[in-house]
């Protein structure tokens, strides 16, 4: 398969760009062409119960009404124009994500190129996916590299460091940028400062983990190391040779993996098994720590970020990162303080009252409510841990859950009934199924369903309704321009999401 031709056919229209279109690659130059990614592969459990595995953090709207992805591909906008930063950047994810990063782009009305990982395997193999991309069309761009749930709260500032940064990249090193330390954290790892380079950046020294408290606050006073942000800038080449010095098993995975991978409607899917063989690990641990600008190894760069930036890899750092009412309390939602300090307040839906409380989190969604100190918030994870290993459905979904089509949301159930409120958006449909041991009503509420059921076709009006029965081929579709809403009550022995048999689907799931 002839890569350049696979990519160009697999972004086409939409939200999603062609190469061809994107890369205009002889009117601009390499040394100043920027090419923003984005890895959103990651499922964090620290924010919980808002993030949860299949809708993790950076799709959700922590500090802000953009949710951390729609905000991480947004700050690129006005970068210095001494730089031509592409207009579609280049995400790399899961299969259980891309459709909701789909939309939320097209909702911002954003242009990108999504690439989806076969496979879990850490930030280093993703970034090569990406890399491997950017030079499709031949050419050496400096990639911009950043996770998509951090918090950045002033953006010209993060400007003026990725700015230095790429002017170091331009000449082959490979950038990080580093975040002198405000406190003593325990949660992040640390970089090293070398020698300065007489412009503010430095070269790297070296990588240290994360401390205990007592070392951390030895290297707060010291002065010498700084939180490791994780974003890196790097020409694609230089990655990619670096790589295949550092770790050539990885490297020839992943390359090989996007050589045999092809199109799939708007995304690019990398060959599942050539992936498979690549070894998972980090950006930091797979290159970073080995860069010595010696040998033909790339030389390792660190350049100051002071711009606000939090990993957001708690509440309590949520908390430290909002704007806070005269005794320090961050509310969200319906909340209402009464005599409460330096409290966390989150409401999905109910009214959160707080009387009194100090150095407290609260968080409600439909289905889950955490209360912690905050000073135990790093704990939130060893209490997933635990809701999972007890099979309980609150560790790994909402009650909300979101689909390509639109989204149901399970309203109650009962041993052998459970009732949701399905919303199917205009134009789209689910696919054409059926269940072994399960029958359905549907009821419409809002619009007008087109029903496939067996060898019959037709519409059904607002108050109008359907029998599905069990083992019958059935299919929903919203054939108009406002949001379908039907109320779907499920009957049978078994009523798990793992009894649905796809003959046909527009997305691909077919079973």
């Amino acid at each position: 398969m002839n890569t350049n031709q696979t990519v160009r056919d697999g972004y086409v229209g939409g939200v999603f760009s062609s190469v061809a279109a994107y890369s205009s690659a002889g009117s601009m130059p390499d040394c100043t062409r920027i090419v923003p990614v984005v890895l959103a592969g990651g499922s964090g459990t620290r924010l919980w119960p808002m993030s949860r595995e299949h809708y993790p953090k950076q799709l959700i709207g922590v500090v802000g009404t953009d949710s951390l992805l729609q905000a991480t591909v947004r700050r690129m906008s006005g970068f210095p124009a001494a730089w031509q930063v592409a207009s579609d950047p280049i995400v790399v994810c899961g299969e259980e994500h891309r459709f909701t990063i789909a939309e939320q782009l097209r909702e911002r009305g954003i242009g990108a190129r999504i690439v989806v990982e076969p496979a879990r395997r850490e930030t280093a193999p993703a970034l090569t996916l990406g890399a491997t991309l950017a030079q499709a069309d031949g050419g050496d761009a400096i990639l911009v590299v950043m996770p998509s749930d951090h918090a950045i709260a002033d953006v010209s500032a993060l400007h003026g460091a990725l700015d230095l940064a790429a002017r170091h990249a331009q000449r082959g090193a490979i950038v990080t940028l580093g975040v002198p330390p405000r406190s003593p954290e325990t949660g992040f790892g640390y970089i090293r400062v070398g020698a300065a380079l007489g412009d503010g950046a430095h070269r790297i020294d070296g990588f240290v983990e994360k401390p205990a408290p007592e070392i951390a606050a030895q290297y707060v006073a010291n002065g010498a190391y700084w939180w490791n942000s994780g974003i890196f800038v790097m020409r694609a080449s230089v990655w990619l040779d670096a790589l295949k010095s550092l770790q050539p098993d990885m490297h020839e995975a992943c390359v090989a993996a996007f050589a045999n991978g092809g199109s799939d409607g708007a995304v690019f899917r990398p060959c599942p098994h050539a992936f498979g063989r690549s070894p998972s690990d980090s950006i930091d641990y797979a290159v970073m720590e080995r860069l010595t600008g010696a040998n033909g190894v790339p030389e390792g760069v660190v350049v100051p970020l002071d711009a606000g930036w939090s990993d957001l890899g708690s509440w309590d750092a949520v908390w430290a990162a909002m704007d806070k009412d005269e005794s320090g309390n961050v509310a969200r939602g319906r909340v209402v303080f009464e005599g409460a300090v330096a409290s966390y307040a989150h409401s999905e839906g109910r009214l959160v009252a707080c009387v009194g409380t100090s150095n407290l989190v609260v968080v409600e969604t439909a289905d889950a409510v955490l209360v912690a100190d905050r000073s135990k918030v790093q704990d939130v994870k060893g209490l997933v841990a635990r809701i999972k290993a007890e099979h309980a459905p609150e560790a790994d979904a909402h009650r909300k859950v979101r689909r390509p089509w639109g989204y149901y949301d399970s309203i109650d159930h009962g041993e052998r009934f459970q009732v949701k409120r399905i919303v199917v958006s205009p134009g789209a449909r689910l696919s054409l199924q059926l269940h072994h041991h399960r029958a359905e009503h549907w009821v419409v509420v809002r619009g007008t369903a087109l029903v496939t059921r067996g060898d019959e076709s037709f519409l059904l009006s607002e108050n109008e309704s359907t029998f599905i029965p069990l083992g019958i081929r059935h299919r929903l579709e919203n054939p108009g321009k406002v949001p379908l809403e039907i109320i779907e009550v499920q009957s049978g022995a078994y009523l798990g999401e793992d009894d649905i048999v796809r003959f046909d689907d527009t997305y691909g799931r077919c079973s």
